[in-house]
């Protein structure tokens, strides 16, 4: 008689080579300059916000490393899109503070449109922007993992073999 054992819980996603939960931390580590830069806090030129804009990327590409993850590239740009997910969030949630009730408006041939739908278009916008510039963080900080990883002899650096191989 055979008895079915319970599957043990999972703690790495699916090919990532981490958790949710780490890659939302990860993801989360960019939040505070979106959050410092909608409310005016920090400026762009600045050493701070430089080192608010390096510092996770810098981090991923680490933790990545550390971690001898299979697959960086597609891990750090799923971390890049939580992120960018995150960033669009928070520009939403603090686009009255952000404008201060001066929103920006659309110009040229689409000035005269209502308020309120050029709002609704320039928010949706906002978003997209968000999360594309959040998935190219991604996939700069991803190459630059995967090129120090192979240059340090890691294991399915996001080798084409390794990816046939279904690691």
């Amino acid at each position: 008689m055979t008895q079915d054992r319970p599957t043990p819980p999972r703690t790495r996603t699916d090919g990532l080579g981490l958790s949710w939960a780490a890659i939302a931390g990860l993801a989360f580590l960019g939040v505070p300059r979106a959050v410092l830069h909608d409310l005016d806090l920090v400026q762009e030129g600045t050493l701070v916000n430089a080192l608010l804009v390096a510092v996770p990327p810098l981090v991923w590409v680490v933790v990545a490393l550390a971690a001898r993850i299979r697959r960086p590239f597609a891990t750090l740009v799923v971390i890049g899109l939580c992120y960018g997910l995150d960033v669009a969030i928070i520009h939403q949630s603090l686009w009255p503070l952000a404008f201060e009730g001066d929103p920006p408006r659309l110009g040229g041939n689409l000035a005269d449109v209502d308020p309120a739908t050029q709002e609704g278009v320039i928010r949706f916008f906002a978003v997209l922007s968000s999360i594309a510039t959040g998935a190219l963080v991604g996939a700069v900080a991803g190459a630059v993992a995967a090129l120090l990883g192979r240059a340090r002899g890691v294991a399915g650096t996001d080798r084409p073999e390794d990816l046939d191989a279904g690691r």
